[in-house]
């Protein structure tokens, strides 16, 4: 059986899966729409919650980013399961504690304010929709790949499929619908590891494999990568490019992000108590380190694996690249996608893959023949064609593309009901028309979540980077915005409406303006995106600690100058604080 065919099959089948999990767990009230009626048991609510988290980012870009940063990927492993950890003791049981069905409203009443939790909606719709866009392109990657199909046709799939599930199933669909998502994703991401990792190690646990020496050698797969990598111009693997401080707040961002984001706070909502929502966040942990603690070997794996297929003899010898008419079937099925490309610089019809912007490497480049670097490799195709490079079984490779899809459509439709939940919820229900009754307000959730899934799939087809990065800027804007409005929400008295709806907006204007100069998310870059014009020093990716802290400031300070929250406010706060096991609704 071919392996479009084997993939159309996997794919299909998976598909069924969801659509029909939905459909038997259709949104029949409110209730069931915005939080599954609050009856999700904490250990299918943690792999919902695996599956809501672990986007396309994590499953086909961060090993991809690895791959090619080595050492400076691992900011995303540390800032996204530290995350997890921070949202467990912080937010989530206090979250639940409260018992609305989502962020604004929780701000929204916290500050006594419709204003506040208009900013909050705002807030929450500039992060939703910078994350889904990276989710939509991962979309893209997987069906132009696999199915053999243009991008934007890839796209409506995607939205068609995400449609069904999101706007009909509602939270109760989607969250029985990432159960199955996650099964399958995580199935997908290890099998093909545990592959490579015999293969090339010997060692069935790639985990372990990482450090251990390649199969009938007596070197150690890292240092091998390290000579390959280093010999070609590139940085070693094992030793970073970033600055400490630029890796130390990108990876505070990812963390203080994770707990700001709305997608992700809204399932704690989903369980019955509030030491159910604790429990949901330490087997969410557990199931989302499944995968992340596999992500270094995948990449390190699939990068060795591509210089051996492209540079498979002596380093600067005639017959040591690969000569581009022999280059293998998964080369040409990529090429086609366009992120994957092949330019012959110096006219000898073999592929020369260095790093020619180090001007160490000139000289030695040039005593070679070679003319400039000619592949170009989109680090988000690494570990979808880690498998094809490896020649593994047609199976597997269809299962990749499977898992794949599952884990950037279930983000997806994650982010999109937060999105549709704001609008008819917090907007509708909310503020301009409260006496909406709960069957048209069903229906104006279901209209957004519509409209959301379009806009969507239009900010998808191009994105401002690789997956992984367009994910970070999302982070950024989290933690910037409504991380320290809930935070300070749950853990002060002191915070008013005023200082609330000051710092939010500060902290999210200043990112995203942030963003916008130096790599632009809706807009052009107005700066080049080099450390010597940043901030301190500070990337995109991590500028939304500075705003997180902007945020704290402004908040605080106005907070002083005005007047305290009311009485009933102050007590709404120690309320939520009441230890679980006395306060347990």
């Amino acid at each position: 059986m071919s392996l479009q065919t084997l993939t159309y099959i996997v794919v299909g089948l998976s598909f069924a899966l969801y659509i029909g999990i939905a459909l038997a767990s259709r949104a029949l009230s409110t209730g069931d729409f915005y939080v599954a009626g609050k009856h999700v048991h904490p250990v299918a609510n943690g792999m919902a919650t695996a599956a809501d988290w672990m986007s396309a980012a994590s499953f086909i870009s961060m090993a991809g980013l690895i791959a090619f940063q080595g050492y400076g990927g691992s900011v995303y492993l540390m800032g996204w399961t530290g995350g997890y950890v921070l949202l467990a003791l912080l937010l989530a049981p206090y979250l639940r504690q409260y018992g609305k069905f989502t962020v604004p409203e929780f701000i929204g009443d916290r500050y006594y304010s419709k204003a506040a939790r208009s900013v909050a909606v705002i807030c929450l719709i500039f992060i939703s929709f910078t994350y889904v866009a990276g989710q939509m392109r991962g979309v893209g990657i997987v069906f132009s790949r696999f199915l053999e199909v243009e991008v934007h046709i890839g796209l409506m799939i995607g939205m068609g499929i995400v449609f069904v599930y999101a706007v009909l199933g509602g939270m109760k669909g989607i969250t029985y619908t990432q159960v199955a998502q996650y099964c399958v994703l995580i199935f997908a991401y290890t099998v093909p590891a545990v592959f490579i990792a015999l293969q090339m190690t010997g060692n069935p646990v790639p985990q372990l494999g990482l450090g251990d020496n390649l199969a009938g050698e007596s070197t150690p797969l890292l240092h091998k990568l390290d000579a390959i990598v280093t010999d070609l111009g590139f940085h070693a693997f094992t030793e970073g490019t970033r600055s400490t401080t630029d890796m130390f707040m990108i990876t505070l961002a990812l963390m203080v992000g994770t707990a700001g984001l709305p997608h992700v706070i809204v399932r704690f909502f989903t369980v019955p108590r509030m030491a159910d929502a604790r429990r949901s966040a330490g087997y969410a942990l557990l199931f989302i380190a499944l995968l992340y603690t596999t992500a270094p070997a995948v990449g390190a794996m699939a990068r060795l694996n591509l210089i051996d297929t492209i540079q498979p003899g002596a380093i600067g010898t005639a017959e040591g690249n690969l000569a581009y008419a022999d280059r293998p079937r998964w080369f040409r099925t990529w090429e086609e996608t366009g992120l994957l490309g092949f330019t012959d610089r110096n006219g000898d019809g073999r592929i020369q893959y260095y790093n020619d912007a180090n001007p160490g490497f000139e000289e030695r480049a040039e005593s070679y023949g070679w003319a400039g670097n000619e592949l170009d490799v989109d680090p988000d195709i690494m570990v979808l064609a880690n498998p094809e490079i490896a020649r593994l079984p047609n199976w597997v490779i269809a299962l990749v593309a499977a898992g794949g899809i599952a884990a950037a459509l279930s983000t997806a439709a994650g982010l999109l009901l937060v999105i549709s939940s704001s609008i008819s919820h917090d907007l509708l229900k909310g503020i301009l028309m409260p006496g909406i009754t709960d069957k048209d307000e069903l229906r104006a959730g279901r209209v957004a979540a519509a409209i959301a899934i379009l806009i969507a799939g239009y900010l998808g087809y191009d994105p401002p980077g690789f997956v992984a990065q367009v994910v970070a800027f999302a982070f950024g804007l989290a933690a910037a915005s409504l991380f320290p409005a809930i935070l300070m929400g749950i853990f002060s008295t002191r915070i008013n409406k005023a200082g609330a709806i000051a710092g939010m907006l500060t902290g999210l204007i200043f990112t995203f303006a942030y963003i916008i100069v130096f790599k632009g998310v809706f807009f052009e870059p107005l700066r080049d995106n080099v450390p010597s014009n940043w901030l301190f020093g500070i990337s995109p990716e991590g500028i939304g600690v500075v705003g997180m802290l902007l945020n704290f400031a402004v908040a605080g300070v106005v907070s002083r100058l005005g007047e305290k929250p009311p009485a009933e406010v102050r007590q709404l706060v120690r309320s939520i604080r009441v230890p679980w096991s006395v306060g347990n609704s």
